[in-house]
This record gives C-alpha cells, sequence and structure tokens, in this order.
C-alpha cells in the first residue's frame, strides 16, 4: 500500500530517514568519546528505544512514570527518569518499575528523595539516585555546587537510595566552574561520581567537553523542524532528516489562493513561535492558519492547482507533540507501507 492511500491524517515514519537519524547520532557520540542515553519522550515507542538501544544507546531516559513502564513492560532496562518523582501513588509506580529493571531517578531536595526512600525501604527496592543541577536551564535542580553535596550527603544515608552521581540540562560549557566545584566537591566528600549525565540534542560536544559520562539526546530520532528552522548552529540540518510526516487529504478548494486539509490543531498541534510545517509536495505552499479540525493554506505563490482529493505529506513543526495526538503510528519505507502500530506511548503523562 503507497502511503497516499492511507486513510488520512495519517502519521507516517520513513524508517530509511529514522535508522540513518539513529546511526549518525551514535556514531557521532562515539567520535566524541562519550556515552550515549538515547531519550524516548519525542517517539514514545519501545520499538524505536530498542533501535537506539541496539546502535549504541546505554539504557534509556524517560520522564514520566507512564513511559518508563511503557518501556519496561517492553522489556528495556536501565532506565534513568529525569523528573522529580512526588506523590505516594507515584513513588509506589516507581519501586515497582524497580522490580522489573535498573531504575535511576534525579532528586533535587531532600523532599522528594525522602519520599521516594520511603517506600523503596518498604517494597525492599535500591533506587539509584542522581543530584540534579541547575546550571542554567532555570528549571529543576539544586542551586549551588555546595546544596549539591549536602543533598547527595543526605541521600547517601536514605534506606532504599544508592547514590550515583549527577545530571543537569542542558549541558552548557559556560556552567563549567558550577560543574568543577561540584566534582571536586563530590570527590573529597567520597561521593560517588559513577553517572554525569549531561543532556541537550546538538550539545553532545559540550558534555564532552564538560567530562560528562554520558549524554542524553532524544529529539535527533524525529529531527522536527523546529530544530531544523529554529535554531543557531543546525544550519547543516535538513527536512530531509525529518522521517516523521503526517499525510492530509484537500478537502476544499474555495477559492483559488486557498485550499483546506483534512488536518487542524487536533492533528498538528498548535505551535506558537513557528510555521505549522512543511509541505513536501509544494513547499511554495504555507499553512496560512489552522481551525480546530482544517489546516488553512495559502496556495497564491504555487504553481500547481490543485482540486478534491489531492494528498500532502506534510512534516510538522514540533515531531514529538504530534506523537502525543495519535493513537496509530505507520512506519514506511520508499512510500510503501511496512506496518501498522498503535501509538501505546500517547497520553503517558502521569
Amino acid at each position: 500500500m503507497h502511503i497516499y492511500e492511507l486513510d488520512t491524517p495519517a502519521v507516517v515514519i520513513d524508517l530509511d530517514v529514522l535508522e540513518k537519524n539513529i546511526e549518525e547520532m551514535a556514531v557521532h557520540c562515539r567520535g566524541l568519546g562519550i556515552t550515549l542515553r538515547g531519550h524516548t519522550k519525542s517517539h514514545k515507542s519501545p520499538e524505536i528505544a530498542k533501535m537506539q538501544v541496539s546502535a549504541g544507546s546505554q539504557g534509556i531516559v524517560c520522564q514520566k512514570l507512564g513511559d518508563a513502564e511503557n518501556m519496561a513492560r517492553a522489556g528495556l532496562d536501565d532506565i534513568l527518569m529525569t523528573y522529580n518523582i512526588v506523590g505516594r501513588q507515584k513513588v509506589r509506580r516507581l519501586t515497582e518499575l524497580a522490580r522489573l529493571c535498573r531504575m535511576t531517578v534525579t532528586v533535587d531536595s531532600f523532599a522528594v528523595a525522602s519520599g521516594i526512600s520511603e517506600q523503596a525501604a518498604i517494597d525492599d527496592v535500591e533506587i539509584g539516585v542522581l543530584i540534579e543541577l541547575d546550571t542554567g536551564g532555570n528549571r529543576t535542580g539544586v542551586q549551588s555546587p555546595v546544596a549539591a553535596e549536602e543533598l547527595a550527603l543526605q541521600v547517601e544515608k536514605l534506606p532504599g537510595l544508592e547514590l550515583r552521581g549527577l545530571m543537569t540540562y542542558p549541558s552548557r560549557v559556560a556552567a563549567k566552574p558550577f560543574i568543577e566545584e561540584t566534582v571536586d566537591r563530590f570527590k573529597n566528600a567520597g561521593l560517588s561520581l559513577e553517572i554525569i549525565s549531561g543532556g541537550g540534542t546538538g550539545e553532545e560536544w559540550e558534555s564532552a567537553e564538560l567530562g560528562f559520562t554520558e549524554h542524553r539526546s532524544g529529539s535527533y530520532v524525529y529531527e522536527g523542524l523546529s530544530r531544523v528552522q529554529g535554531s543557531e548552529g543546525n544550519e547543516g540540518l535538513s527536512p530531509e532528516r525529518c522521517p516523521l510526516r503526517v499525510v492530509v487529504t484537500v478537502v476544499s478548494v474555495p477559492t483559488p489562493a486557498r485550499l483546506i486539509v483534512d488536518g487542524g490543531m487536533k492533528t498538528f498541534r498548535l505551535f506558537p513561535t513557528m510555521p505549522w510545517g512543511l509541505i513536501v509536495e509544494d513547499p511554495d505552499l504555507k499553512f496560512s492558519g489552522m481551525s480546530v479540525e482544517h489546516g488553512h493554506v495559502d496556495t497564491t505563490v504555487s504553481s500547481r492547482e490543485y482540486v478534491v482529493g489531492d494528498k500532502l505529506t506534510v512534516i510538522p513543526t514540533y515531531q514529538e507533540g504530534v506523537t502525543n495526538l495519535h493513537d496509530e503510528i505507520v512506519w514506511s519505507r520508499n512510500d510503501v507501507v511496512e506496518r501498522f502500530w498503535r501509538n501505546e506511548g500517547r497520553g503517558k503523562v502521569k
């Protein structure tokens, strides 16, 4: 079946591009001499996570327990969760995961660490812990090397927890003084530095420069247009690096200057600061707006004439956001469908 024969809107992954992206990142990290740990939040697919591991990823990264549970049930091991796990319901789920595979979490406060410890001790499991540093992300993380050392010393005394090192996001060479002082404090106090984990696709070299043991990258798998077109330093990337496409159908041509496709905000996810996507067959076409279920396309600069029933393939701006909107993903090669798979990671935000 050709992808144009699919019922639309249809999310399609080009396997040739996907495999190339995964292999190239693995080669890139090996060349830098740093271990890659593949993030799964972009694709939410155990099948793709296994491809990352086969290419050289040391375990995987998840941010939500639902994703980690999905991955662990599929047989993936060595899961790092870079998110504070808070609340009795969540820590119980975490300890259940620790029965299935090696689990490591990040913490930035005694409150988070002690909550996990209490349940881990009850359930007689061991949870690995990395102290998260805020080195410029302005999100979560301790605010100083002194705070990192103090929290690490507290974690070491808590039952059910094993201190394994440090984590930060994003990796920034500008944070080198913060990192170096923290590492020195850990060494002087005899604290574990088994893992020093950096992150951010495109910042692998910075993790290597900082002396980290591993780097977490995820968006390289899909290379959404928000990276290809919207970030400095990515001029070498091209839309051909984006394996995830959405096939849509022209459902109306109300004027010579406008056509309507059957994918709107619920298909593409509204992305406020970027164009909604690139239309592969005719890059001169531009989305001029999005209704809930209608995509509005400006045809004024296109040399083609369109009719109802025509098919178009769109590379969405924010591909991982699109993944989280659809129940079914299609894998294809040379525009021929190879398999359908149910997107079991969709909506795993708890």
